[in-house]
Formats: C-alpha cells, structure tokens, sequence
C-alpha cells in the first residue's frame, strides 16, 4: 500500500536483450506464422541463450502491445503468432485466416483475394 503523499507510479515496459530478439525474428518473416517452439528452434539456432518459457512470455506481452496476433486454429494445435507492428493494419480492411485440412498451415487471406474468390 502506497504512503500518504506519495505517488505510484506504473511501471513502463522494459526492453531486454531477449525480447529484442524474439522482435527481431518476427519482424524477418512478415505474413508468416509461427508457433512458440519455432521461434524458440529458430532463436536457439542462432545460439540466443533463451528459454521456451520466455520465449512464450515475451510472444503473449508482444500481444498485449497489439505488435504481434495471436491465433488459435483449434484445440489441438498450438496458438500461432504473427508480426504486425502497430500500424500494419490500421486503415486496412478486414483479414481473414483460412487453415488446410490436410497439412494444418494457416493461411492468410486479403479482402482482395476473397473479392476474386466471390466474383469468380
């Protein structure tokens, strides 16, 4: 509990080393998705000292900073993520996800192309 006549102040995001990592890789593969472990595979092919926990913690505060989506396809399949940034989708339309019922890959779907799809 604060004492009287102090103020408390929020604690602002900080950066680590770990998390400017996880970023940096998003933001090399725009449009894809990727799950934790692949991103944690990937980081430790890089040999990023990083655990699959932290790499999953850092994904979800990603998402609450609206830098990253994340998708469930269903129960059986773990949550994907995808960078964004924070004005990827401003000012853009609705988008749409489609998942292969043979091979599990989410796909990405532009309004454009599900207007081909309608006029065809």
């Amino acid at each position: 509990m604060p004492r009287e006549g102090k103020a408390v102040k929020a604690k602002a995001p900080y950066k680590t080393k770990q998390k400017a990592q996880v970023m940096a890789y998003l933001e090399s593969i725009p449009g894809r998705h990727v799950t934790a472990a692949q991103v944690y595979e990937e980081l430790k092919k890089q040999d990023c000292p990083i655990g699959n926990t932290t790499v999953y913690r850092y994904l979800e505060r990603l998402v609450d900073e609206g830098m990253v989506n994340k998708y469930m396809i269903d129960a059986n399949s773990p949550a994907c993520f995808e960078f964004v940034g924070k004005q990827m989708h401003q000012g853009k339309g609705s988008c749409f996800h489609c998942k292969c019922e043979k091979c599990g890959k989410l796909i990405h779907l532009h309004c454009e192309e599900l207007e081909m799809i309608a006029s065809h």
